[in-house]
């Protein structure tokens, strides 16, 4: 599905959702009149389960959030107006999820989008490394590593502005550039934004304006859209390329049961082998194509590796103030009591109870007409298996692999690891996100999207809306393979 909305679409598929497997997709509309009233519908929808369930909704703490919806819902409708076809529709709820301005939040499209129109390339991917590349070319179209320096007379930096950033992603994020510039050069049949004809390249000092020839992308190629923002990766597990270096691959904290299972074991052998890891040369934490899910995955590992006390100390040091509001509207409720469940069935005891304490909250706090259950104190709560002893402090060298598209638990990870003073950060600025998160998915009576909701809110979260990582080492080679990390590290061990 190589189109303007696949990053948001790998994100939307992993979230929890009420969606059945087993329901049928309703038949796409047929004329142009049908696709407009089904845009204007799920905006409109999109806004009221949003206005009824989203965390900041009633936040007193950031009287922009009502304002921003209600002008996505004007900017949506406006958009809606205009539509003919499925990507026009596409269109219109991606700029109505844009304008709400938290990347937790918005309406996306639920079917097959090359049932609508399938998506076109000019025959090259651009990426994002501090500028405008091509990363990859097939036929003559661009030469690898060619910045591009303008289309139709427009900078690089204005053209993402204006078909891009205007319907997905952030650019206040300087993540966001590396992780949304491929989008550039994918069409889906955007009507409000007319793709590229003309384009300027540059390389070793020389320009040339080439004409782009637009042509349905081939599956083959899809993965050099993937690739272009991290890079290749290892599956969930622990290695060790050399002796006494050490890599940890977490490409996920929406893991699947092998997944899950991958990540208890890396946990184990940590502590099982810990000295080992007292005396390495250096441990690099891989977090590309990385963008979120539950972080108690990143929490357990650093409790292996820095010792529980130790974590739990400086975590609740820096989280003594923090306040996490639960939004309790029935759907949020049956959220959560689903989670329930789901751990129940895994036999996951821990976490099926930390879900049913906040459902029977929830549910008591909107028996007393109040809008959000708070806890004051789970920050610190701690969690998992405690050591009884002090562990030996853990002061080897840690290097941290951030991708551009690194977001939501994602970021929560960097910020365990950020706790102590021996880790780097590598690669490139992190994405941001709001202090709305534990995300679920409504489908909307219509069938053709689904709505993203935020269930809880931080109060006082150390990190703050919209603030994002910048990395210690900065990467921007072209291709972002493992190979090309080791090297990074071996340099900065060696002090070169």
């Amino acid at each position: 599905m190589p189109t303007i909305l696949a990053a948001a679409l790998a994100a939307l598929a992993s979230y929890s959702s009420t969606v059945s497997a087993a329901d049928a997709a309703p038949p796409l509309p047929s004329t142009a009149q049908a696709w407009r009233a089904a845009a204007l519908r799920d905006v409109d929808a999109g806004y009221r389960v949003t206005l009824a369930n989203h965390a900041g909704a009633h936040d007193p703490h950031n009287p922009a959030f009502l304002r921003n919806l209600r002008a996505a819902r004007a900017h949506g409708a406006a958009l809606a107006a205009k539509v003919n076809d499925g990507s026009g529709y596409i269109a219109a709820l991606l700029g109505f999820s844009n304008r709400i301005h938290d990347g937790h939040a918005g309406v996306y499209p639920s079917f097959d989008f090359d049932a609508v129109k399938p998506a076109e390339w000019p025959g090259f991917v651009a990426a994002w490394r501090g500028d405008l590349f091509v990363y990859a070319s097939e036929d003559g179209a661009a030469r690898e590593g060619e910045r591009i320096v303008s289309c139709d007379g427009k900078p690089a930096r204005r053209l993402l502005a204006q078909n891009v950033f205007a319907f997905l992603g952030r650019p206040k994020e300087e993540g966001q550039w590396w992780s949304q510039a491929r989008n550039l050069f994918t069409d889906f049949g955007n009507p409000f934004a007319p793709r590229p004809q003309r384009c300027v390249f540059e390389l070793d000092g020389r320009q040339v304006e080439r004409v782009l020839a637009w042509r349905t992308i081939p599956d083959s190629r899809t993965p050099l859209l993937r690739d272009s923002v991290a890079g290749a990766t290892l599956p969930v597990g622990l290695s060790e390329p050399r002796k006494n270096l050490f890599w940890v691959a977490m490409p996920t904290f929406q893991p699947s049961d092998k997944e899950r299972a991958a990540y208890r074991a890396i946990n184990e052998q940590v502590r099982k082998e810990r000295e080992r890891f007292l005396g390495a040369d250096a441990v690099v934490v891989d977090l590309r194509r990385n963008q979120g899910g539950s972080s108690s995955w990143s929490e357990e590992f650093a409790k292996a590796l820095w010792g529980d006390a130790e974590l739990k100390r400086r975590d609740d040091a820096r989280n003594r103030k923090v306040e996490v509001w639960y939004r309790a509207s029935p759907g949020n409720i049956a959220y959560y009591q689903q989670g329930k469940e789901k751990d129940i069935a895994r036999g996951e005891t821990a976490s099926a109870q930390w879900w049913a304490e906040r459902e029977a909250a929830m549910r008591k706090a909107q028996a007393a007409g109040k809008p959000y259950y708070i806890s004051k104190d789970e920050q610190n709560e701690g969690s998992g298996t405690v050591q009884q002893a002090p562990a030996a402090p853990f002061t080897r060298p840690v290097y941290v692999i951030v991708p551009g598209n690194c977001a939501s638990a994602c970021l929560d990870a960097i910020d365990y690891f950020k706790l102590f003073p021996n880790t780097k950060l590598v690669g490139a600025p992190s994405s941001a996100d709001s202090t709305y998160m534990e995300v679920r998915v409504e489908p909307l009576p219509g069938g053709l999207a689904r709505v993203i909701v935020p269930t809880k809110l931080y109060v006082n979260r150390p990190r703050g809306n919209g603030e994002f990582y910048r990395p210690d080492i900065p990467v921007t080679d072209l291709r972002w393979s493992t190979a090309t990390f080791l090297e990074v590290v071996e340099r900065d061990l060696a002090g070169k």
